[in-house]
């Protein structure tokens, strides 16, 4: 086509920016980034496929000569950590237990209250919502004391629920935050409409909200999950023994074999302690980029 000439619709033609320098530059620049970024991962990976004699007379980075799959089935049901031999199978349990549960109602109480100051307007919303986010600000060092003492009064110190308690709780800020943002932007047309036809609080929330709000329920639950997972300086903390989460029993492993390094076991555990994150991310990760912007635009 003739530079200055129409396309058939009247407009005129793209240009094929294909092979342009700039957008050249711009995937050079994001390989390198992504490639920093997965190499520790890599390194990791290769490592649980290697056995310990063959990292020991050679380095840390390299291929496997022969694929180890015993160090997942070692790092999984037979290794030693804290005196108990049971691998990381039964904290890989306790963290399913804590994080579960403090998802959901984390992600349930946090669309209840976001719901309630962004749709039912009443005198204070504002500050109770500014107090509810002010958890996002404070650092969990600051937490540790008062959770102690919390902990320690109702009983639930080196206990499951306790962790399910302290996640839920603090898991609020983030969940309130994201709902109201996204609740926000519903016609209050809806909310009015249905006081009109007697619904209440609740049943506007269960028959008309809760139906919209999967976009940003995804969000919060991704969110949640992977945090709660994550999450290590409570679990070593308010627990101790087989009541630890997956986080603190990697930190265990590594104590246990510090005389004798166990590297090939070592990297397999941290790849099963990995998987179910790595996993609510290959899978959700598109959802959680819509729903975060599903708000955004009213």
């Amino acid at each position: 086509m003739r530079r200055g000439a129409m396309s058939s619709d009247g407009r005129p033609p793209m240009r094929d920016r294909s092979f342009a320098p700039s957008r050249i530059l711009i995937y050079l620049v994001v390989t390198l980034f992504a490639a920093a970024y997965l190499a520790p991962l890599v390194v990791v990976v290769l490592n649980s496929l290697r056995t310990n004699e063959e990292i020991a007379q050679g380095s840390m980075i390299g291929w496997p000569q022969h694929l180890a799959w015993g160090n997942y089935a070692l790092a999984w049901s037979g290794f030693c950590i804290a005196e108990t031999c049971a691998g990381i199978r039964p904290y890989m349990l306790n963290s399913a237990l804590v994080t579960i549960p403090a998802t959901i109602f984390s992600t349930l109480l946090g669309a209840v209250a976001g719901y309630a100051v962004s749709l039912w307007r009443f005198r204070g919303d504002n500050w109770i919502y500014g107090i509810v986010t002010l958890g996002l600000f404070l650092p969990q060092q600051m937490r540790l004391l008062p959770w102690t003492i919390v902990l320690r009064d109702i009983g639930l110190i080196n206990t499951l629920w306790g962790l399910v308690l302290i996640h839920t709780i603090q898991g609020l800020s983030f969940t309130v935050l994201f709902c109201r943002n996204y609740y926000i932007a519903i016609p209050h047309e809806l909310i009015r409409a249905a006081r009109i036809d007697g619904a209440g609080f609740f049943r506007i929330f269960w028959r008309i909200i809760l139906p919209l709000s999967a976009p940003i329920l995804i969000v919060t639950v991704i969110w949640q999950f992977t945090h709660i997972w994550n999450e290590f300086l409570y679990g070593v903390t308010f627990t101790t023994g087989q009541q630890q989460p997956v986080t603190a029993a990697l930190i265990a492993l590594s104590a246990a074999v510090a005389d004798i390094p166990q590297h090939g076991v070592q990297s397999a555990a941290v790849i099963i302690a990995a998987l179910p994150t790595l996993l609510i991310y290959l899978f959700g990760g598109r959802y959680f980029v819509r729903g975060l912007t599903a708000g955004a635009v009213k």
